[in-house]
């Protein structure tokens, strides 16, 4: 991908006004007021602990110069983002990207977003990013055993399910992303992968989560007051403790189940419950697939039920329900021995996730950091609409926590 080119446009520095009401401090933390100045705002997310990099679309390296992130104190990456056309950096087709592909908002959550287009040319899909040159070992280069990883994106959706930012490049480097919805349009939905490819044996990526709710669909070009009325706080985190994906759409992340996974578009999920169930059965079983690799094996924790329900008895033969943490099982039992067990439905939100983050080759072929869109596989729009701000932690922040970000999506403010 090619160096973005400068544009004229809006200068670094806002002059934000109307604004009235301060943060105050409490216990070393902030608590955003009904409305708070562009640094009040900024601080919520910076001092929230954990912060890697936040992008609010005001921070540039000067007046009409790069995007930059906001960073902890000491660290010397400010991850500045360079436009690109992935179209054109895959199959070297279609024109070049520049910051003026990219409109501006002149408001939002921090005073500034740019926009995502449906653009109509199939060789354009612009986007901007952090080449992987200057994030490889990086705090925002996130991999590895035991890590934790919260994104959390501010946001009017326009149509489309597709990315809003991560590492995330559909040629077997996929480290961690925020999407759209994906399988659920709309729905705030987290990805991860522990190989940087395929699950299940499925031609994608599956291990993702998605919120129960859904972010509604805004024309981008609405009035002001429509647009200061619609931002979303989508975000996703991954709690390595806990082994739980989650989305969370505006502070809330919901129960979220797929029923009849084998037929829902899951089925390879559905399959490696099966297999991994089979393979700890002595012996080959029916339906069992020998060459089936265990790493890909899908087997929540089925140890204890939350909940059992009776959905026929009739003599020896008892038919129950069982939903545990992650799964619902039908299980046939004849007095008293299991003779049979049905996967019925999935848990979406939160996902089970047993895996650490895939770790590219300290070879410089990892994956750079993008917002708006991914390296997609294909030419696809994607997501559409006004993004206000990206944030990324190296920790799963508590659902307090994604609340008070949340607030800050509820005033959005004015900028110049």
């Amino acid at each position: 991908m090619s160096k973005l080119d400068p544009f004229n446009t809006l200068a670094a520095c806002l002059l934000l006004t109307g604004i009235t009401g301060r943060a105050a401090e409490s216990d070393g933390s902030l608590t955003l007021t009904a409305a708070g100045s562009y640094q009040d705002r900024v601080a919520a997310v910076t001092k929230t602990p954990g912060l890697v990099a936040f992008w609010d679309f005001t921070k540039r390296e000067a007046p009409v110069k790069r995007f930059t992130a906001h960073v902890p104190a000491g660290e010397k990456n400010d991850y500045a983002l360079d436009a690109g056309n992935y179209v054109k950096d895959r199959w070297n087709t279609g024109p070049s990207a520049t910051y003026a592909d990219f409109p501006m908002l002149g408001s939002g959550p921090f005073g500034q977003a740019i926009r995502i287009k449906a653009e109509t040319n199939p060789d354009f899909r612009p986007l901007l990013f952090v080449p992987r040159a200057r994030l490889h070992d990086t705090p925002l280069d996130i991999k590895g055993a035991g890590k934790g990883v919260t994104i959390v994106v501010w946001a009017i959706r326009e149509s489309g399910n597709h990315a809003l930012a991560g590492i995330w490049p559909e040629d077997g480097r996929r480290q961690y992303a925020l999407f759209a919805g994906l399988n659920k349009e709309g729905t705030a939905c987290g990805h991860v992968s522990e190989n940087g490819r395929s699950s299940f044996l499925n031609s994608c990526a599956l291990h993702k989560c998605n919120s129960a709710e859904a972010s509604p669909k805004v024309p981008s070009d609405s009035t002001v007051e429509v647009l200061a009325k619609s931002w979303q706080t989508f975000a996703m985190t991954f709690d390595n403790k806990t082994q739980e994906l989650t989305g969370w759409l505006n502070g809330q992340s919901g129960d979220h189940w797929l029923d009849h996974p084998q037929q829902a578009g899951m089925i390879s999920a559905a399959n490696a419950w099966l297999q991994g169930r089979l393979a700890k059965i002595p012996g080959l079983q029916d339906d069992e697939d020998p060459k089936f690799p265990a790493a890909q094996y899908y087997n929540p924790p089925e140890e204890s039920p939350v909940k059992v329900t009776v959905i026929d008895e009739l003599g020896a033969r008892r038919l129950e329900l069982r939903e545990y943490r992650y799964t619902k099982v039908k299980v046939t039992l004849l007095a008293g021995q299991e003779t049979q067990r049905e996967l019925v439905a999935l848990r979406l939100n939160p996902w089970w996730y047993p895996h650490g983050i895939f770790e590219p080759k300290n070879d410089g072929t990892g994956g750079p950091f993008t917002i708006g869109r991914v390296l997609h596989g294909g030419r696809s729009v994607g997501f559409t609409g006004w993004i206000g701000g990206v944030a990324v932690f190296d920790r799963a922040l508590t659902a307090e926590e994604l609340a008070k970000l949340n607030a800050l999506a509820r005033t959005p403010i004015q900028g110049m």
